[in-house]
Formats: C-alpha cells, structure tokens, sequence
C-alpha cells in the first residue's frame, strides 16, 4: 500500500520528496471558496509521475442541504473539481458527506445526494471517481454516525461511489477504531483511501482536529491496526512538521 500526505498545492511533488510520501492529496483551489479550480501548474509532471495523486473538494460544498443557494453551487463545484482531478492524474475526490439543517429530514439530505448522481450518471459521469469521506460532528449529518451512512450508501452505491475512511473523525464521532474497517465494509464494502489522522481531543469529542501519531490522543496500535486491515492507500492530515516522522512511523510499523 502507498503512504503519503496532505500537502501544499501549489508544488506536490516536491513536498512529497520532502516527506518521503508515494501518495499525495491536496486542494485544486481554496478550500474555504467557490471558485472554480485553475489548471494545475504542474499537470504534465502531476500525470507523468509514479505518485498516487488524490484531490480533496473544498470544505464549503454541502451536497445534502436543503438550500438551493449551497446545494446548487455545490453540485457545480464537485463537478468542476472532478474534472480538474483528472487532468492532474488523481484516482479520487475526497467530498464530506455534509449535513442538513437542525429540524431538517436527513432523507433530504439523502436524496439530494442520490439526485446530484443520477444527473451527473445521465450527463456521462464524474471526471474521477467521488470518495465519500466520514465527518467528525454535526447530528444531521449524513456521514458521521455510521447508521446514517448505511441510508446515504444504500442510495448512490449504485453510481460507483467511493469511501474514504477518516481515523480522527470515527474517533470523533464516537467509533470505536477497534474493528472499525469490517464495520464499514460491511456498509460500503470497500475503502479506497484512509486518511490517517490523530485526535487532539479525546473520544467522542465531535471536534476536527487532526494530530500527529506521536502526540495525538488515539492509541497508535489502533491507527496501525486500521492501515493494516483496510489495505488502502494511506493519507496523514496530520501537522505538517510532523507528516514525515508519520510516514516513516506507519512503513517500519507495518514492515515497509
């Protein structure tokens, strides 16, 4: 399997080096904005190399919500950035699972999700493959707690969805870590990509923030024992002065 890192957009293979990391994430634009990505300056090199190239969506999208004036541009984006991912040679887009609103019907939330598919299926598809990625907080949210996952799963699982498994947000949401890959399986029946991340807040806490293995509050047997079971590429989050040592952790602790 391929461990690697978050990085800095703007020059992936060179911080990859600098990690030595053989997968890399990142963003095609600001995460906190809607504008539509550029293309990458580094595309040719990004398509040619070895490296795994995975994008992560911006944080603003919110395919489930009930307001036009998000869910609209959200489906925008998500295809915009699908497009961008594969002209940079990425296997997925990480996209949250968002959430509906206090007092909303979380089936909405649902069938806006199965609606965005079924559009973009008839239209031809995605650019790349989407990976629904789990979230950390939030009661109406459709990828948190995993019962509400297994309705969002049953509804696009059909259009090759993807799943990408955040070890600081099951952490978060209260998910034993403890034989958390067959759990989910049993659900999506796959893991494409693990974003292996520590916890600076203790368990069930519903906070995202992501620590590195040495100083975060998850026992790192646990977060080896999850790299191990789910056989997926593997992506840190982590602090960034700290990615390196995450690496080289997770290869001597699973004999790579």
């Amino acid at each position: 399997m391929s461990i690697g890192a978050h990085v800095r957009d703007d020059d992936p293979l060179d911080a990859a080096r600098e990690r030595g990391a053989d997968v890399v994430q990142f963003f095609l634009a600001d995460p906190q904005d809607w504008k539509a990505p550029k293309p990458h300056p580094r595309a040719d090199e990004l398509l040619a190399t070895e490296v795994e190239v995975f994008v992560h969506s911006p944080y603003v999208v919110n395919l489930a919500s009930t307001n036009n004036r998000i869910r609209i541009p959200s489906r925008k984006l998500i295809t915009q950035h699908a497009d961008a991912a594969a002209k940079v040679g990425a296997k997925g887009l990480v996209v949250h699972g968002g959430h509906v609103n206090k007092g909303e019907d979380p089936q909405v939330g649902i069938d806006n999700w199965r609606k965005f598919f079924e559009r973009q299926h008839a239209e031809g598809g995605f650019g790349v493959q989407i990976l629904i990625e789990n979230t950390a907080g939030g009661d109406n949210a459709m990828a948190r707690r995993f019962d509400m996952l297994a309705r969002l799963w049953d509804a696009v699982a059909e259009f090759n969805a993807g799943f990408c498994l955040d070890t600081c947000h099951a952490f978060a949401a209260g998910e034993d870590l403890v034989g958390i890959v067959e759990r989910v399986k049993a659900i999506t029946g796959r893991i494409d990509l693990v974003h292996l991340n520590s916890s600076r807040d203790e368990f069930g806490s519903a906070r995202d923030r992501h620590d590195n293995i040495a100083t975060g509050t998850i026992d790192a047997d646990q977060l080896v024992a999850v790299v191990a079971a789910a056989g997926a590429p593997v992506v840190v989050e982590t602090p960034a002065d700290g990615q390196a040592a995450d690496i080289a952790f997770l290869r001597e602790a699973l004999g790579r």
